[in-house]
C-alpha cells in the first residue's frame, strides 16, 4: 500500500490587510490636551483676572498707576496663549519651556514693579514652571520668581527685619509647598503616562494574539476541509470514474455486470453528495447520521467489496462503548482512506476491517494481503502522500497513534498491510 497525492507545503506571507494603527508610546491620546489643560485655561484666567481686580480695587496709587499694571498682565496672558500653552500641550521640556519661563519672568517684574500684589499671579506661574521643566529646575524657577517680590521692597528701602518677618516666610513657604506638590504631580503623570504606554501595548499584544488565532483557525480550517474533501469528495469521485470505466468495458461484452457497475456508480455518487451536503453544513458525516461507527463501517466494507471485487470482511470485537462523534469520524476517516489506498495501490484479493473496544481503547485495524510496503515502515515517518498525512494529523487531534506497519508482525516488509489506529476512550 503506497502513499499518494503529494502534500503542498503551506505557504506563508499571506497579506492579512491593514490594521488600525493604535498610538505610539508616549504619544498623546486623542482628547487629552482639551480634557486636561483645559482646567489649566480656566485656573490661569481666574487667577489673572482676581490679581487685576484686586490690584485696581486695593491700591492707594492713583487710577493710572493702577490701571498700568494691567498691561504686564494683559502681556503675561497673551505669552500663555500664544505660546506657553502650546508647550504645556505638547509637554515639551527643553530650552523652549525655559524660554517662556524667562518671558514670564521679563513681564512678572514690572507688574510687581507698577504694584505688589501682582505677586498673587505667582499661583499661576509656579505650576507651569513644572509642566515645563524637571524638578530641580522648576524648583529653581519658582524660587526666582518669589525672589522678585522680596528683592522690589529691598530695593525700595523696606526694612529687611520686615521683609525677613513677613514676606520672606510666605516666599519660602511657598516655595516649598510648590516643590512638593510640584514634583508629586510630575510622579503622578508619569505613572500616568507609563500606564498608558503599557495599556496600548498590551492592546497591541491582545490584536496580535486575535490575528494569530485567527489565522491558526484559518489553517486548521483549510486542512479540516481538505481532508474532508479528500476523504468524501475525492474518493467518492474516484469510485464513480472507476464504475464507469468497468462498465463502459463490458458494455458489449457483458450488458448485465455494465448495468451493475453503472447501479453502483450511482449509488455511490449519491452518497457521495450526501456527505457532500453534510460537510457544508459542518455536521456528522452521513454515514454516522442514523447508525453507530460500527454500521457506518460494516456499511463502507460491504460497498468496497461490492465496487472493487475485493473480498472484504468486517469484524467487530469487545463491547461497544459511546465515543464522541469527533473519534467516530477520525476511526471513519481512516477506515475510508485505508480502504482508498487499498484499491488503488495494494493490488490485494482480500481485505479485513477490524474494530476493537478494550476498556482503555478502540482500535481500528485495516489489513490487506497486497503487495505491501516496499521499505520498512515506522511509526514517525512522515507521510509523503495527502491521504496519510490527513489521517495522521486527525488522529494526532484526538490524542490517538496512527502505526503503519506489514501484515505479518515481526517483519520489516512483506506482502500485506496493516493500517492501526488506536485512539483513547
Amino acid at each position: 500500500m503506497s502513499e499518494h497525492v503529494p502534500v503542498p507545503r503551506p505557504e506563508s506571507g499571506t497579506d492579512h490587510g491593514a490594521q488600525a494603527r493604535l498610538p505610539d508610546a508616549g504619544e498623546a491620546e486623542p482628547g487629552d490636551w482639551q480634557a486636561g489643560y483645559r482646567f489649566w485655561d480656566a485656573y490661569f484666567g481666574l487667577v489673572v483676572l482676581a490679581v487685576a481686580g484686586f490690584a485696581v480695587a486695593s491700591s492707594p496709587q492713583p487710577m493710572p498707576q493702577r490701571l498700568a499694571v494691567l498691561l504686564p498682565l494683559a502681556g503675561l496672558t497673551g505669552w500663555y496663549l500664544g505660546y506657553g500653552r502650546r508647550l504645556m500641550r505638547d509637554e515639551v521640556e527643553d530650552w523652549r519651556g525655559y524660554g517662556y519661563l524667562a518671558g514670564a519672568l521679563v513681564l512678572y517684574v514690572p507688574a510687581v514693579l507698577l504694584n505688589g500684589s501682582a505677586s498673587f499671579v505667582l499661583f499661576a506661574l509656579c505650576p507651569q514652571a513644572y509642566m515645563l521643566a524637571g524638578s530641580v529646575p522648576a524648583t529653581v524657577a519658582v524660587v526666582v520668581f518669589n525672589s522678585v517680590h522680596l528683592t522690589v521692597l529691598l530695593a525700595r528701602g523696606v526694612d529687611p527685619v520686615e521683609v525677613a518677618t513677613h514676606p520672606l516666610p510666605v516666599a519660602a513657604l511657598t516655595v516649598v509647598f510648590s516643590a512638593t506638590f510640584g514634583s508629586s504631580i510630575r510622579r503622578v503623570v508619569a505613572q500616568n503616562a507609563e500606564r498608558a504606554r503599557l495599556i496600548r501595548e498590551l492592546d497591541r499584544s491582545r490584536g496580535e494574539v486575535a490575528r494569530l488565532s485567527h489565522e491558526a483557525g484559518i489553517l486548521a480550517e483549510r486542512q479540516r476541509l481538505a481532508g474532508e474533501i479528500h476523504d468524501t469528495v475525492a474518493q467518492g469521485l474516484t469510485s464513480v470514474v472507476l464504475l464507469v470505466q468497468a462498465a463502459d468495458a463490458g458494455l458489449d461484452d457483458d450488458p448485465e455486470a455494465a448495468h451493475r457497475h453503472l447501479a453502483l456508480a450511482a449509488r455511490t455518487a449519491r452518497e457521495n453528495l450526501a456527505e457532500t451536503r453534510e460537510l457544508i453544513a459542518a455536521l456528522t458525516p452521513a454515514a454516522l447520521t442514523d447508525s453507530s461507527l460500527a454500521d457506518a463501517l460494516a456499511r463502507l466494507v460491504a460497498r468496497f467489496g461490492a465496487e472493487t471485487g475485493i473480498a472484504a470482511e468486517f469484524r467487530r470485537d469487545g463491547t461497544p462503548v459511546p465515543l464522541s462523534t469527533r473519534t467516530e469520524v477520525v476511526l471513519l476517516r481512516a477506515a475510508q482512506e485505508s480502504l482508498a489506498n487499498v484499491r488503488k495501490h495494494a493490488e490485494a484479493r482480500s481485505a479485513t476491517v477490524r474494530l476493537a473496544f478494550t476498556l482503555e481503547t478502540v482500535l481500528l485495524e485495516v489489513t490487506d494481503d497486497g503487495r505491501g510496503l516496499t521499505e520498512p515502515a515506522t511509526t514517525d515517518a512522515p507521510a509523503r502522500g495527502y491521504g496519510l498525512t490527513a489521517m495522521r494529523t486527525r488522529v494526532d487531534q484526538v490524542s490517538g497513534l496512527l502505526t503503519l506497519g506489514p501484515a505479518v508482525p515481526g517483519s520489516a516488509t512483506g506482502p500485506g498491510t496493516t493500517v492501526r489506529v488506536a485512539v483513547p476512550i
